[in-house]
């Protein structure tokens, strides 16, 4: 005879009548996407937009990748007019290449659109990109920040020992030349050109493109011949790690 006790319609009478089926698998969500959710729901029923305006915008963003960062360095390394119009009005520089910062989505003006400032390195200027308050990015140009972009070690370090932290990148900038750490803000976004190596003579856009990776547009790795993507960043421990407190450790590098 089945347990009165019993829910799952199982005779427990062996184990003492106590029932050790597993509890169902609950999903849990995070406060920010609980936060998110209500915030979205409340702007679809005052009619600020409408779920498919949502749904839409969302495969939108989430198909942003560096292709058109690529392409604008890939041409202003093959067309000395374009480049002057790169520094000149970048805005409309990108227009050329598709992507219209005052509408880049297509469905409104997004919080991207602000001032972009493209920073030319040269044989004795190097320059990388931070947001030491957030995660400020050029995103309708670069895609999405990669999460090293976002984390605190790297927003709190790369301002205070750029050399260092590039060199645990894999990226050693010799003494004599100067290194730039150029900071983003809420107004402002900044996406690097780099120097065209060589090896590339001859090369068509599509070629050039191909090899101006996302980081080599952050700033934290060079162009090269042969390398088309951004491998897995590896953890190592931090040369001057930081204590909770904010003050760093002395730690050779």
């Amino acid at each position: 005879m089945a347990n009165p006790h019993n829910h799952d319609g199982h005779d427990h009478s062996d184990d003492g009548g106590h029932d050790h089926s597993a509890a169902p698998m609950v999903d849990e969500i995070s406060d920010f996407e609980i936060l998110e959710l209500a915030v979205r729901e409340l702007a679809i029923e005052k009619g600020l937009f409408t779920a498919e305006d949502h749904r839409a915008f969302s495969e939108w963003n989430d198909a942003r990748t560096p292709a058109a960062g690529s392409r604008l360095v890939a041409k202003a390394w093959t067309d000395p007019e374009y480049k002057a119009r790169v520094f000149a009005d970048p805005l409309a520089a990108s227009k050329e290449i598709g992507v219209d910062w005052s509408e880049p989505s297509g469905f409104g003006t997004t919080s991207d659109y602000m001032h972009l400032t493209v920073l030319e390195d040269t044989p004795t200027l190097h320059h990388v990109i931070v947001c030491t308050l957030c995660s400020c990015y050029p995103r309708p140009i670069l895609g999405h920040s990669p999460y090293w972009y976002r984390a605190p070690n790297y927003r709190r370090r790369i301002v205070r020992w750029p050399r260092e932290v590039l060199a645990e990148f894999g990226l050693i900038i010799p003494p004599e030349v100067e290194l730039r750490v150029e900071d983003s803000n809420a107004k402002s976004r900044f996406m690097v050109l780099p120097v065209r190596p060589e090896g590339t003579e001859g090369w068509t856009e599509e070629q050039l493109a191909e090899i101006v990776t996302r980081d080599t547009m952050i700033g934290i790795a060079l162009p090269k011949p042969g390398r088309t993507t951004d491998g897995p960043r590896p953890i190592h421990k931090a040369s001057r790690p930081v204590h909770s407190g904010g003050r760093p450790r002395e730690a050779a590098l």
